[in-house]
């Protein structure tokens, strides 16, 4: 209790551990000479003690404090190891102080660093009146204010971390160097201290570390059923195998190692491999794993329904074969109560069979006809007697029908009767005017063969008007007028679907006829990408002359609308930039089979219209393409249409192209090149007349017009 001290010249001690190592702490000595005490803390332990009787305790704490109130000077009482207190002995300490006059009780933890600083700043108070009185706060509340403390604390610094720290390879060390001025930090380390900021970063990373395998491991799974597809696309090499066998015979593979990668030490995620970012490979041993088990059986399920549906498809076809049901010109709804049973509908949607049943119509109908017109040439007696070039009477049709009636060839056609009219109808016109135009035969006709035989034999002499031309480069004009080029577009099947019919119409030898003439007929359906090479709508052998968009659908028609976009933008400025006005033609096709999306079929007008006023191509109305025969989307009349529109394109280049090799002034030729779609031609025309005012344009990819 003594208030003035004399200690020259020692050190201060801050805890007992100093006593012996005083060099490892931080050193200061005691003021020089005599030391006035302005106040005491008197500290009371109130946690339960070994040996210890509290009251024994207090007695003792009682008497040391009669001795400091004799000093007259501040005394506050502190209470010790609250985090462990006794509640009665708080209590009881609590009690004594009141006995004193204007006694203060601070409740402490020094492990938890509770209302230590309070202590302190409740006794300067007392000796320096002149400071603001600090407010006593009881130990639980005061606990609790510093949890939430700590735990705001604790989020920021967990944010910063977070902030800091992306990547699961950090070390400790540079990110603490990193953090050092952060208040976040400081306030963090300050309040737990350095390896509890230290724990939390470690916890960051592992969490980043996880969340990064996680990821390797979603994308490794989304591989993996290409990779089984690529490599063990067949059920019977792997329906029956064990797992084990099932992995043999994928390290047996020769693209094995394109896919997988064996690992020498696994598993996978538990070695650097997980940083192989660059490594898009398979770790092999995820293979055991259970979701890639699942992946796998997966794609056995898969391999055994696609076998099942195209078993389906092989009984069904069987079944329209031998079926006695089937007749040409059926409609599916009368046959389909015939032909399909329950197993059918169990694998595959009714729209498949229709359309295997329609192909199948279509081959029917074709024999059907075919079988009818021998028969017309066989009974030629009947058509003898006809009026040359008048329409046979409704009599002479009866009596034509009457005698045929009988024929199985000619009852063959019974559900086709328009079209068996017009067959007898197209036999009358024969007999009367026997050209190649009209023959029965088609390509096959004599006269037609005949004359595809001289001309590859002779080579016409040029013709000599247009001779001294023939070095002005115009690619269109160097087309034979006599092929057609034709791209089909249209997604899902229809452009190839198309491109069958019209190759059904053709001669044997892929040749149309328009208006008397024939010509050789090239189809290109595309139905994919068309900025990939395989789906271009020009190639070096194939140079389109107009393109047939397809579409049934709000989806098949954007499909359109993007394809035509993106090939527009692929020839911008290049040399043989025809594709900007390649001739389109945009159909609407028959939906079959009802349609789920639920476009109305005016809707799907009205928004083609749009489009083809947008694109700048013809519209070709359904109303008017209702066609004949069964299933036929576009009829052979409109397919002509649109071929004869594009001969006439052509044509009409062919004819700009000679006016503008004799138009008379630079500038008009330029344009002209460039209405036919020939910016080489107008860069003929450009160079020179460039070069002779001494300008010399850069070399570029693309036409300097362009």
């Amino acid at each position: 209790a003594a208030t003035k001290l004399a200690s020259a010249e020692k050190l201060m001690y801050f805890c007992t551990d100093q006593l012996g190592l005083e060099q490892d702490f931080e050193q200061k000595q005691m003021p020089d000479g005599k030391l006035p005490v302005d106040g005491f803390l008197l500290c009371v332990d109130v946690s339960r003690g070994m040996n210890r009787n509290f009251d024994e305790q207090l007695k003792f704490v009682s008497n040391l404090y009669n001795q400091l109130a004799k000093t007259k000077k501040a005394v506050v009482v502190v209470l010790t190891k609250c985090d462990e207190g006794v509640e009665r002995y708080i209590r009881d300490a609590h009690a004594f102080a009141l006995g004193k006059k204007n006694l203060q009780v601070v409740e402490t933890s020094a492990r938890s660093n509770v209302n230590v600083d309070l202590a302190f700043s409740t006794l300067v108070q007392l000796v320096d009146k002149s400071r603001g009185k600090a407010k006593i706060i009881p130990y639980f509340e005061a606990l609790k204010q510093q949890s939430q403390q700590i735990a705001a604390a604790k989020d920021k610094y967990e944010w910063l971390v977070s902030r800091i720290v992306k990547g699961h390879n950090e070390a400790w060390p540079g990110v603490c160097r990193k953090m050092q001025a952060a208040p976040e930090f400081q306030d963090y380390v300050y309040l737990e201290g350095t390896q509890k900021a230290k724990k939390l970063f470690l916890q960051h990373v592992q969490r980043l570390k996880q969340e990064h395998v996680e990821r390797r491991r979603r994308t490794y799974l989304a591989l993996l059923p290409q990779a089984l597809d690529a490599l063990v696309p067949d059920l019977d090499e792997i329906d029956h195998l064990s797992r084990s066998k099932v992995e043999k015979l994928l390290e047996a593979k020769p693209d094995f190692l394109k896919w997988f990668v064996v690992l020498d030490e696994t598993p996978w995620d538990a070695t650097s491999h997980v940083d192989a970012v660059d490594n898009e490979r398979i770790p092999f041993d995820l293979l055991d794993t259970p979701a890639a088990e699942q992946l796998y059986e997966a794609h056995l399920e898969k391999l055994r329904n696609e076998r099942k549906r195209a078993e389906m498809r092989r009984a069904f076809r069987e079944n329209l074969e031998t079926s006695p049901f089937v007749t040409p010109g059926k409609p599916w709804e009368e046959a389909r109560s015939f032909i399909m049973n329950e197993d059918f509908y169990l694998w595959l949607d009714e729209s498949v069979y229709v359309d295997i049943y329609g192909k199948h119509q279509k081959q029917l109908i074709d024999k059907a006809k075919e079988d009818f017109q021998e028969l017309l040439l066989e009974y030629s007696e009947l058509f003898y007697e006809l009026e040359l070039d008048a329409k046979p009477s409704k009599e002479k049709m009866g009596v034509i029908q009457e005698v045929l009636g009988e024929e199985q060839r000619f009852k063959a056609l019974q559900k086709l009767q328009a079209e068996r009219d017009a067959l007898i109808l197209k036999h009358i016109h024969f007999v009367y005017h026997p050209t190649k135009e009209t023959c029965p035969s088609c390509g096959g006709c004599v006269d037609a063969r005949a004359e595809q035989l001289l001309s590859s034999r002779f080579l016409r002499p040029p013709d000599r008007h247009h001779h001294h031309h023939h070095h002005h480069r115009n690619p269109l004009a160097a087309d034979s007028v006599d092929r057609i080029n034709l791209v089909i577009l249209g997604k899902d099947g229809l452009a190839r679907e198309l491109a069958n019919e019209i190759r059904a119409l053709c001669t044997n030898d892929d040749k149309f006829v328009i208006e008397g003439k024939m010509y050789e007929l090239a189809l290109r359906p595309i139905e994919g990408n068309v900025r990939l090479p395989v789906n271009a709508f020009q190639t070096p052998t194939f140079q389109p002359h107009g393109c047939l968009c397809l579409y049934n659908s709000k989806e098949s028609l954007s499909y359109v609308v993007e394809s035509i976009e993106k090939s527009r933008e692929s020839t911008l400025g290049r040399r043989d930039n025809h594709l900007a006005q390649l001739p389109l033609t945009l159909v609407l096709v028959n939906k079959r089979g009802g349609d789920a999306s639920g476009d109305t079929v005016q809707s799907l007008i009205q928004q083609g219209q749009q489009i083809a006023s947008k694109l700048q191509c013809v519209f070709l109305d359904p109303a008017a393409t209702a066609g004949v025969g069964y299933g036929r989307n576009i009829n052979e009349k409109q397919i002509g249409q649109v071929l004869k529109g594009l001969l006439d394109a052509k044509r009409n280049l062919n004819l700009l192209g000679t006016a503008l090799r004799d138009a008379p002034d630079a500038e008009l030729r330029i344009v002209m090149c460039l209405m036919c779609g020939d910016p080489v031609g107008a860069d003929e025309v450009l160079l020179p007349v460039l070069q002779s005012q001494g300008v010399r344009p850069a070399p570029v990819g693309s036409s300097v017009v362009a």
